[in-house]
Formats: structure tokens, sequence, C-alpha cells
């Protein structure tokens, strides 16, 4: 008997489990009393043939087994040694979580306030265009991913324990299916309960969150880094420090690089958020005139190379809204997201091309922040464009493709509003001309993607963070600054919550693993 098999189940079939069980036992030929026992691995969807349905991988027998969730946590002991986190999403919440299963006791420092207590920053973003430094939807508890959508999908499965990671938002709240989805997804509406259920997680056995803490600086004695300086004027010590600020903490890659941190320039990709009727998609992918019963909204991910670099959709939010993620005023950056449900009339992704340090050596030489100088630049284009108050350029796909000014444009389901604006003025000519290029190629795969319905917006630049903060490939320390461990995607050595939470967990460990330094 095979270990696994796959399962094409029409989508009125998937969640019908008995359904399945009889349609295992065909396949295996018996009957569904003498079935083995088996557990659902993976379930996608295949739209290639023309009638999309689920696929499902089973595995049997031994194999079916579940893997063992991870042992529930202890209190730290009253004399546990303290870890300053610096940062509450992903990557610091899921070190604090590691630091507590191996006894230490991590002191979580945000700049930001409570998941509950953004929504009054972002309402005010909305409401007056005003973005306040420390509290939109970058910053604050939960990182960038709390308001903007909680997709889980990820490529980082060599990493660490990504099972792991899954499993610890299951027992905090999240649906079980995001243990088997091809692209696992908990919804803007439902994350904040999860993040706030790991933060009563980590009060309760011993650990401390501090909200409204701006860290300014390290603090450094013997050659070792021993705790940090936040704005407010205290100083907090610890053993170790781990560094998880997020890919939008701008003023901590400029006071690390004159502290002497070893700091890169890292390759980003930027370009534009593109909107289209979620409608359209699904005739499109699912090649049927309606969505057909069962299915969930279409979604798409793109790919090809223009003239040597990568260009690709990011961030895919099908039923999703287009979302103002500026954390600075006098700048604009799109992002999406998207309830649990889906549910909206739109869907929206960046479409972005890659930038590397050498497209710029001529004014960049070898300042590690110059692509996050880059980055700040077009931002700032973007928001002189629209004016006050958030207001996004936009242009209709054709349009844009066309190199010419529209006259009108479509709905959209950015909230501050659009401003008639030709787009591809305000991104460099190589990249506006590869995101034209790879439309039009886009257009000819996806027959109806390409077209006048759909709404190129700007600007989409923060698909990661423009720097990399060095570190020790053994130690993950940064170099010379012992008991310093950058970590996540602020650091560069993530992409998406999964990643960073992976991150977080690895670095957690490898501060356990080295007891001397702790």
């Amino acid at each position: 008997m095979p270990e696994r098999i796959t399962l094409r189940v029409p989508p009125g079939q998937a969640p019908d489990e008995a359904r399945i069980r009889h349609r295992l036992a065909d396949a295996l030929r018996l009957t569904p009393g003498a079935l083995p026992p088996y557990r659902i691995l993976r379930c996608s969807i295949d739209a290639r043939r023309g009638r999309p349905c689920y696929e499902l991988t089973v595995v049997l027998g031994a194999a079916a087994a579940l893997p063992p969730p991870p042992p529930p946590l202890a209190p730290v002991p009253a004399n546990a040694k303290p870890v300053l986190v610096v940062g509450a999403g992903p990557a610091g919440y899921f070190a604090a979580l590691e630091l507590i299963a191996h006894g230490l006791k991590p002191v979580i420092l945000e700049r930001g306030p409570d998941v509950t207590a953004r929504r009054y920053a972002i309402a005010a973003l909305y409401r007056a265009g005003s973005v306040n430094t420390d509290a939109n939807y970058c910053f604050g508890e939960g990182g960038a991913g709390a308001y903007s959508d909680g997709k889980l999908y990820t490529r980082a499965t060599k990493r660490g324990d990504v099972g792991k990671v899954l499993q610890r938002m299951v027992a905090h709240g999240a649906d079980p299916r995001i243990l088997i989805e091809a692209q696992p997804h908990i919804g803007s509406n439902r994350l904040p309960r999860i993040i706030a259920g790991i933060r009563r997680t980590i009060l309760d056995n011993g650990g401390e969150v501090h909200f409204g803490r701006r860290v300014v600086g390290l603090v450094r004695h013997g050659g070792r880094v021993r705790g940090v300086m936040s704005a407010e004027g205290e100083k907090w010590l610890a053993e170790a420090v781990v560094l998880a600020t997020g890919h939008s903490a701008r003023d901590v890659y400029t006071w690390l690089s004159a502290c002497g941190v070893r700091i890169t320039a890292k390759p980003l990709a930027v370009g534009v958020r593109i909107e289209h009727p979620q409608s359209l998609i699904d005739q499109i992918q699912y090649r049927s005139p309606v969505r057909p019963a069962g299915l969930p909204p279409a979604v798409y991910r793109l790919k090809t190379r223009i003239d040597g670099r990568g260009v690709y959709s990011f961030c895919m939010c099908p039923g999703g809204h287009v979302i103002p993620a500026a954390t600075a005023p006098g700048e604009l950056v799109l992002n999406g997201m998207s309830m649990a449900g889906r549910n909206g009339p739109l869907a929206n992704a960046g479409l972005v091309v890659e930038i590397g340090p050498t497209d710029l050596a001529a004014e960049a030489g070898d300042d590690p922040l110059a692509l996050l100088r880059f980055q700040q630049r077009i931002e700032q284009a973007a928001y002189a464009a629209g004016g006050e108050g958030l207001r996004a350029p936009a242009q209709r796909m054709t349009d844009f493709v066309a190199g010419r000014p529209s006259t009108s444009l479509p709905s959209s389901s950015y909230r501050p509003g659009l401003v008639a604006w030709p787009v591809h003025t305000l991104l460099p000519a190589p990249v506006a001309g590869r995101l034209q290029a790879a439309l039009t190629l886009f257009g000819r795969q996806m027959r109806g993607f390409l077209t006048e319905e759909a709404l190129v917006l700007a600007v989409e630049s923060r698909t990661s963070a423009p720097v990399c903060v060095l570190r020790d490939a053994e130690t993950l320390m940064a170099p010379g600054f012992d008991g310093l461990y950058p970590c996540g995607e602020g650091a560069g050595h993530a992409g998406g919550i999964v990643s960073a939470a992976v991150d977080g967990q690895n670095v957690a460990r490898r501060i356990v693993g080295f007891p001397g330094k702790v």
C-alpha cells in the first residue's frame, strides 16, 4: 500500500469527510471500513485542466500519525535570566515563546501600542491622513502583518520548524485548516485576537511586554551588548538583545550604522499595486463565467524576467482592500489586506521589479543605506502626486501600459481616495518599462487580465527590508557586537510572517545554545 496518495475532489465535496473517505476507499480498492489510518497532509486548488477541483495529498498508515504539538510552556523561574526582545512582531513574539520554553525570561519592548489600540491610529490615518510614526500599519504589536492579511504561505521550510509556528497559531485560535492549506491565510479581522492571545501566554509564563518603548541605542560594556536605551530615557539591561524591529524601521538602521554595526544594502523590489474586479480574476482562473460553487475567490501568482530583472506579483489579496502603509509624514506606500472571508468585490496585488545595489551604483557608492534612501524618494514622489489626505496616484492599467494619462478611473477599495496621475512617471524608467512589458505578457497569458477595468496605483515599495544587518553564521550575533542578535524581516533574514517567526525561534535557540554568552 502506498504511503501517500493524491485525490482530486470536486469543490462541493472537499469539506465532506464522508465523501473523501469513500473516494479514498475507491482509489485504494478497499471498503471504507477497511481503510488504514489516514490524514490529509495538504489541500490545494488545481484549475489547470478546465475543471477546477481540490487536490488532496493524503498520507496513510504510520505516516498518518499527527506530529506531536509543541509541549506546553511552563512559567520561567523567578531568577530566570532576562533577554531583551526589541519588537513585538512575529519574529519577536516567537523568539519570546522559544526563550520561555528554555527557561529564559523575555522582556519585549515595542515602539507602538498593543494590537487593539493600533486600530485608533489606523482610523486617524484614514480620517485625517495623519501618520503616527510609532503606530500605523507597520508599527505596533503584531508587526506589519497584523492588519495586512495574515498570509502564512512561506518557502522557508528548510530554515526551521514551520509546523511549530503554525501549531502555535492554532493553539491561540487560528483555524486548524492552516495546517493543511497550500496557501494558509488567517485574515486581518481574526489575526489580532491571535496576537493578543500570544501576548497573554508570554505574560502568564513570566515574560514582560512593554508598549510605547522606542529603542534608540545600544548599551555596551566590556565589549558586549548589555542592553538598550529607549527614547523615553530608560536604560534596559539584559543578558542578550534580540533585534526584531521589522522591515520599516529606518531610524533603527540609521543609528545601528552610526554605532558601527555592519549593515549592507540588500536587493529589494519596487513597483505598483494593481487592482481588478474579483469576478474577473475568478473568470480567468476558473475558466467559468461565474465562480464555481464551493471554491474560494481565485488567486494568482505571476512572475517573469524582463531585461535581466525579475518582475513578479506579491501579496495577492483576493476580495481585499488596498491600504496606506506609510510610516512617516510626506510619504505614501501601499499594501493590501483581506478579511478572513475574502468577500470584497475587488482583488489586489503588488507588482514589483527587482532592484539591486548595482542599479544605484553611480549614486550609492558604498552607502549601506542607499536602497533605503531610494525607497524613501519614490514614496515621497507618490505622496507629492497624490497630495494631502494620502490619496493615491492611479491610472487605468491599459493607460499605464500605453504610457498615457487616464481621464477617468474605475472604482477602488482604497478608502483615502485616488488622483488620476501618469503613474509610470513616478517610477524610474527601467522599473516602469519592465512593469509595462510584464503586464503585456501577463495579459497574453491570462486573457482579460490586461484591461481598462483594472487599476495601477502608486507605490508598492515595502516588499522587504532594504538592508541586511549582518550576523555570524554560527552564533547569529552581529560581528563585533556580542550579545546582539539581529532577527527577522527587519534585519534582512526573513520575508513574511512565518519565516520571521521561524527566524525568531532559531535565534532564541541559538541564545540558549551558547550558555557561556548568556
